[in-house]
C-alpha cells in the first residue's frame, strides 16, 4: 500500500493493492494544509485564577452552586508534509491545551462550546459572521476529576458517585479556509502526532493520547487548489477519477510502451532507446540503458538541460569503453564534463 493516491503517484513501481481495509470504520476526514488558513491576534485575555489552588477553590464554588462543571475543548486537525497537525494554545511559553473552557451553568453543551471556541479564535468583532461557525463532530474522550484536585482521568472510579468535572474533547472539522485569531498573551501552535505521541512529561497524559484517539480515523490529505494527494492506506483499491474514469499511475522511468502509462511517455520512451543505440549501447547493458532513461527522463520533468548535455557525455564515454574493452586495450579514464 501506499499513502499517495493513484491520480498523484509517479513512480514506475507501483504498489500492490490490497482489498480495503476499512470496515466499521466512521467516515473519512478530510484534511486541509496549515497554509490555507490565516492568523492573526487580538486583545489579551487574562486568566481568570492566578494560581492552580485558586482555580480548584473556584471549582468548589462552581460545585456547591451548580453541581458538576462541564468543560469542552476542540481537537482541530489540518496538515503539514501530509502529516496531521493539532492546533492547540501555549501560555506562558510553558502551559499547553486545546482551544475551549468550562461552560457557563445555563448554557446548552453545543452552542455554548462554539462560543467558548469564538472566545478564543474567533478574530475580534464578527460575531455575526457566518464564517465564525463551527462544524462539531464527534467526541472522543470524557476526562473525570473525582475530586477538588488535579487528577482527571479517562475513566470513573468505582467508589466516586459524584465526579466535580467532566471534560469532552471534540473533533472540529476545520473548512477549507478560515480565520483565526489568538489573544495576544497566547501563542497558537500547530504540533504533529508525532510529536505528541509519548510525550507524557511535556504535554501531560491528555494531550499526548490524542494521537491514539484520532487512530480509529481515515485522513484525506488536501493541497492548497483542493487536490486530493495523500490518503491513509486502506481503502477500495478501484478507485475512480473525479470524472469517473479509472485513475492511472503516471510513469516517470523505467516505461518501455507497456500499458497504464500516457502516449507521450511511450513517444519518449522510444526516442530514449533510439539515443542509447545510437552511441553503441546493446539490449545487454540493462543497467546503462535504465541510468540513461531515468536521466532523460529528469530532463524532461524538470526542463534540466544540464542533465541531458551529462546524460549524452556519459552515453559517448561509455561507447568508447566498449571500444577499448573489444580491442582489448587497457581502459581509458573516463571523466564527464557538464558544459
Amino acid at each position: 500500500m501506499s499513502t499517495i493516491t493513484t491520480t498523484a503517484l509517479q513512480t514506475s513501481y507501483p504498489p500492490i493493492l490490497p482489498k480495503s481495509f476499512s470496515a466499521n470504520q466512521p467516515k473519512t476526514i478530510r484534511l486541509y494544509p496549515l497554509s490555507n488558513y490565516t492568523f492573526g491576534t487580538k486583545d489579551t485575555q487574562p486568566e481568570e485564577d492566578p494560581s492552580v489552588i485558586a482555580r480548584l477553590k473556584r471549582l468548589e464554588e462552581h460545585y456547591e452552586q451548580h453541581g458538576m462543571r462541564r468543560t469542552c475543548e476542540g481537537i482541530l486537525v489540518c496538515h503539514e508534509h501530509n502529516h496531521p497537525h493539532v492546533l492547540m494554545l501555549q501560555i506562558a511559553n510553558a502551559f499547553f491545551k486545546l482551544p475551549g473552557d468550562y461552560l457557563p451553568a445555563s448554557a446548552e453543551e453545543i452552542s455554548g462550546f462554539k462560543s467558548r471556541l469564538n472566545e478564543r479564535l474567533a478574530p475580534q468583532n464578527t460575531s455575526s459572521d457566518p464564517n465564525a461557525d463551527w462544524e462539531i463532530g464527534d467526541t472522543l474522550a470524557q476526562w473525570w476529576r473525582p475530586n477538588f484536585e488535579t487528577f482527571m482521568y479517562p475513566f470513573l472510579p468505582g467508589h466516586v458517585t459524584r465526579p466535580k468535572e467532566c471534560k469532552k474533547l471534540y473533533l472540529i472539522q476545520l473548512p477549507r479556509k478560515k480565520v483565526l485569531s489568538v489573544p495576544k498573551n497566547m501563542k497558537l501552535l500547530a504540533v504533529p502526532l508525532f510529536e505528541l505521541y509519548d510525550n507524557t512529561a511535556r504535554y501531560g497524559p491528555q494531550l499526548s493520547a490524542i494521537p491514539h484517539l484520532l487512530s480509529r480515523y481515515r485522513f484525506e490529505f488536501v493541497d492548497e487548489e483542493g487536490n486530493v494527494v495523500a490518503v491513509t492506506p486502506g481503502e477500495d483499491p478501484d478507485v475512480k477519477g473525479e470524472n469517473g474514469e479509472e485513475a492511472k499511475i503516471k510513469v516517470l522511468a523505467g516505461g518501455s510502451g507497456g500499458g497504464g502509462g500516457d502516449a507521450d511517455m511511450d513517444v519518449k520512451t522510444e526516442e530514449q532507446n533510439e539515443s542509447t543505440k545510437y552511441y553503441g549501447l546493446t539490449n545487454g547493458d540493462q543497467q546503462h540503458r535504465g541510468t540513461a532513461e531515468m536521466l532523460f527522463n529528469w530532463e524532461d520533468s524538470h526542463g534540466l538541460s544540464p542533465i541531458r548535455k551529462c546524460a549524452e557525455e556519459w552515453l559517448k564515454l561509455m561507447a568508447l569503453k566498449r571500444q577499448f574493452q573489444s580491442r582489448g586495450n587497457k581502459q581509458p579514464e573516463l571523466k564527464a564534463k557538464v558544459q
